[in-house]
């Protein structure tokens, strides 16, 4: 399992490298399927041009201990060999990365599963505070914890 939060303006850790490193699996030759998200920054919404969008933690290794509870609970749950997540922190503008996540699975159906529940769970589970500035204002999303 690798799972690191990781701070803007550090090492960029893309989808290709998460993928990279899965392959390397000592499990990979009995794998038929693997799946992966990007989740980015987006720039519109309805009433809403985001300028800047700030992402923050309050104890970035809680959070990545809260992450790795997540991705173990779905290998087991699923029965998928690997999931590999990355989560940036900090300022982003439109477009940039936030979210990755990595499966490499058995069988399509349950990495398929693996992959929406630990998107969902870190999404809704684990502390963050969104920020996110528009011309519009400032608008505060608190998730998780």
């Amino acid at each position: 399992m690798v799972v690191r939060v990781i701070e803007s303006g550090e090492k960029i850790v893309t989808t290709a490298d998460l993928i990279e490193e899965l392959k390397q699996n000592s499990k990979v030759d009995y794998c038929g399927a693997m799946f992966t998200f990007e989740g980015f920054v987006r720039g519109k919404e309805e009433n809403m041009n985001l300028k800047k969008l700030v992402l923050s933690t309050p104890d970035k290794e809680k959070t990545k201990a809260e992450i790795e509870k997540i991705v173990e609970n779905a290998k087991i749950k699923y029965n998928v060999p690997e999931i590999s997540v990355v989560h940036y922190i900090g300022e982003f503008n439109t477009g940039d990365l936030l979210f990755l996540v990595a499966v490499l699975g058995y069988h399509r159906d349950e990495s398929y599963d693996a992959l929406k529940e630990v998107i969902e769970s870190v999404k809704f589970d684990v502390e963050f505070k969104k920020e996110e500035i528009s011309e519009e204002g400032t608008k505060i999303i608190l998730a998780g914890g």
